[in-house]
């Protein structure tokens, strides 16, 4: 099942693979947020199934989602997703380049899970040719372990005007000869103008490349589309063979922060009336906000994304989330009267729960001696006994948690739970001002054994640097159970929990019975069933 492929090297000469590589297929999309990143994971999914050793692959990812990789390396959180799609382990060579936004004009620039540089869009774009390298190899490594790597592209491979500065998209496509699947989302109206658009504004090499057309997100009878797809063959010389259907995907992370939404946007008339109210702030650079997306889920609750004073509300907890630029959010939250909010609630005998970069605003102080976000330091809500100080060096690992605080989580005692999973991402360090102040959790990594998180005297301000820990069902009901008990409601049944692992299997079966697989198949050079 591998293939002898055709390289470029950094200047685009071809090069022939010294040894057999196992098969691509890529998807790319007409616009973001076509469905690119859903399509790779149910494919990984199914030729999981189907028996194959299958990756996932991005060259560059641009998001304040991040996961952990097994060895402390830092990755986007779709290509994790995607992973546990291919029932895999996430490494680096699966997301090489990440981009982390940090401000309109700059983002921080990981490279192979660690912080390279800073740049603004002109510095980044001029260093390309460095990544460049850097991302093939990582794809030869992926293609030289395993049968099967699925790529997913970036945006839209159509950006003329940044067509020269590609690492992503069509210039990943001709480095290994991938068959391409091209998505157009219609439900932004305008799919066959997008797709025939795209398809024209190619180089005549990489408009070869693209095998079939895929129609993501309709909801109707799909048969109203077949003129259309005759006359786009017709001029294209490409096939349709695929209309996948609107899918509700709240149980599978999301790519970057959630679109920001409350549970009643599902549209469920039969869930249950909201009797918890949760208030999470709207921070600019919002980072690993698809943590929350458990909470949305939960039956009973109502999360709000707030982003300014007006619709604060009276809510039953506040979130400050994480961010990956803390001083100029927690200015934000100033700037809006937020904090303002945030001080009355807690004035008043209200919960707030900071995470990550919301566990420094939480704090006395935070300090920046080294620039990281900009020389200088500011005050915060002082509503936890914590000084931070920014480090140049960032900490990022996997740990195993156990609750070890008895007022963790607003009074709930979880001293008995078992240990979570969950992980950490972060530029400070952050120490108590308050002598003999017990931390909440006890943690093991691979650095050895440490310590997290902080809470007010009464336990009603909670902050913790753990991610993933309202992931965790029995911590989340818990701390769910114990501010209705405050509130003097009754939370209802959660039901039983779809877990991604099933709902991964379900959006394979779904996605991939409405797409011609065998096609697939054909494009890919791969032979054998398609059951």
């Amino acid at each position: 099942m591998r293939q002898d492929t055709h390289h470029e090297d950094a200047h685009g000469n071809g090069r022939e693979s010294a040894a057999p590589l196992g098969l691509v297929l890529m998807v790319q999309g007409t616009s973001s947020h076509a469905g690119k990143t859903t399509v790779v994971a149910a494919l990984c999914r199914w030729f999981a199934n189907a028996g194959y050793r299958v990756a996932p692959y991005k060259a560059q990812n641009m998001s304040n989602n991040a996961a952990v990789t097994a060895d402390g390396r830092e990755v986007g959180r779709a290509q994790a997703m995607q992973a546990v799609a291919a029932r895999v382990p996430v490494t680096v060579d699966m997301n090489p380049v990440l981009l982390k936004p940090q401000s309109d004009r700059t983002s921080q620039v990981v490279v192979l899970g660690e912080p390279w540089i800073t740049a603004d869009a002109v510095d980044y774009y001029g260093r390309k040719q460095h990544l460049w390298p850097i991302v093939t190899d990582a794809l030869d490594r992926l293609r030289a372990a395993f049968d099967v790597v699925v790529i997913e592209g970036a945006g839209s491979p159509a950006e003329i005007n940044l067509a020269q500065y590609d690492i992503v998209n069509m210039r990943v496509a001709r480095h290994a000869n991938a068959p391409v699947l091209l998505v157009g989302d219609i439900e932004r109206g305008g799919v066959f103008a997008s797709l025939y658009g795209t398809h024209a504004l190619l180089q005549p090499e990489e408009r070869a490349l693209i095998k079939a057309f895929v129609i993501n997100k309709f909801r109707g009878d799909p048969s109203l589309l077949d003129p259309g797809f005759a006359m786009l063959e017709e001029r294209t010389g490409v096939p349709t063979i695929g209309v996948l259907p609107w899918l509700d995907l709240r149980d599978i992370p999301e790519e970057d922060a959630l679109e920001w939404r409350s549970a009643t946007d599902h549209g469920n008339p039969d869930a249950p009336p909201a009797v918890l109210d949760i208030a999470v702030m709207r921070l600019p650079r919002v980072a690993n906000l698809d943590e929350f997306q458990p909470l949305i889920n939960e039956p009973g609750v109502r999360v709000r994304f707030v982003g300014d004073a007006d619709s604060f509300g009276a809510p039953d907890l506040v979130i400050v989330p994480g961010t990956k630029s803390t001083l100029g959010d927690l200015a934000w939250l100033r700037e809006r009267s937020l904090d303002a909010c945030i001080l009355a609630h807690r004035a008043e005998g209200g919960a707030v729960l900071g995470i990550c970069g919301g566990l420094q605003m939480l704090g006395e102080r935070i300090v920046d001696e080294h620039g990281v976000e900009q020389v200088g330091e500011a005050e915060g809500l002082g509503l936890l006994p914590l000084v931070t100080h920014f480090e140049a060096r960032k900490i990022t690992r996997r740990v195993k948690a156990q609750v070890i605080g008895a007022q963790t989580l607003f009074g709930a005692d979880l001293r008995a739970a078992a240990p979570f999973d969950a992980y950490e991402i972060h530029m400070g360090r952050s120490t108590s001002t308050e002598r003999g102040q017990a931390p909440l959790f006890a943690l093991e990594s691979a650095q050895g054994r440490s310590h997290d998180g902080s809470c007010s005297s009464d336990g009603l301000v909670v902050g913790t640097y753990l991610h993933g820990a309202l992931e965790h069902a029995p911590l989340r009901r818990a701390m769910l159970t114990q501010l209705a008990a405050r509130k003097g409601v009754e939370l209802p049944a959660s039901g039983a929990a779809t877990s991604v692992d099933d709902a991964l299997d379900r959006l394979a079966t779904v996605v991939c019975s409405n797409l011609d697989m065998d096609a697939v198949f054909d494009m890919m050079g791969l032979r054998g069933t398609t059951t």
